[in-house]
């Protein structure tokens, strides 16, 4: 079966985008040109590799995007492979998406077409250093990994010891789905190899943040205007990448 497509955004609801923009542009992210697709405000914040949507509208919980072609034929083959969905557009006089949500809830969104152009200059990192990825909070890993794992491309990384901490790639959005009891919604987690640097800056422009949050002993824990989550590290909490065999792997998540 073939995936969602490419990972486009993690789109985030706010009520005042201007604020948002002023605190990501602060975390040295760019702005990205968007295009009318949408009918409400929206923009778009980019370190060249994680794109935040910022929306007025249509998204009422954090959303993973994705894009692809063709998507009123892939909406039968979702579909057939048991997918249900929140939301279907399709047609010819339409902007195609598809809405649907994952075993806890986590919303998902798939679009036809692209509703921005990348950033013309960027670093591929903020000041909050290196997108880890971008983690679910779950109470059973393997149960929420039968509807991911089937959807991904890959096993990245996995631990079983302490809480449990699985990682795929999701049409290049690399996606952890974490048991830790101290993950209460969606966040980012990035890997800054200067961390002094970071929090100068928090603290010059007045930005507040938590020391020593209680997850995966991230240094800090920032939580933006609109309500998103950021935890920074000094390392991957996952260790070095190593190989997963991903063929017996997802044999037992779709069980």
């Amino acid at each position: 079966m073939r995936g969602l497509g490419r990972f486009l955004e993690f789109s985030v609801p706010t009520t005042d985008i201007l604020e948002s923009l002023d605190y990501y542009r602060l975390l040295g992210f760019s702005e990205a040109v968007v295009g009318d697709i949408w009918p409400h405000r929206y923009a778009v914040i980019s370190d060249g590799v994680l794109n935040i949507g910022l929306h007025t509208g249509r998204f009422d919980a954090p959303t993973l995007t994705f894009v692809r072609n063709d998507l009123a034929q892939d909406a039968e083959r979702l579909a057939e492979h048991g997918f249900e969905f929140t939301a279907r557009q399709t047609g010819q006089e339409s902007f195609n998406q598809l809405r649907l949500e994952d075993r806890y809830g986590h919303a998902v969104a798939i679009l036809e077409a692209r509703t921005f152009s990348g950033v013309d200059e960027f670093d591929d990192d903020s000041a909050c250093g290196t997108w880890i990825e971008l983690t679910l909070p779950v109470s059973d890993t393997v149960h929420a990994a039968a509807f991911w794992g089937p959807l991904a491309s890959s096993a990245l990384r996995i631990r079983e010891e302490g809480p449990t901490h699985l990682r795929f790639n999701v049409g290049n959005l690399p996606l952890g789905l974490s048991e830790h009891r101290a993950l209460r919604q969606p966040a980012l987690c990035f890997k800054c190899q200067d961390t002094n640097a970071l929090l100068r800056l928090l603290d010059r422009h007045g930005l507040p943040y938590a020391r020593s949050p209680d997850f995966e002993n991230a240094l800090i824990r920032l939580i933006a205007p609109e309500g998103t989550t950021l935890f920074v590290f000094t390392a991957d909490f996952l260790g070095e990448l190593y190989e997963v065999d991903e063929s017996g792997a997802r044999d037992n998540f779709l069980r």
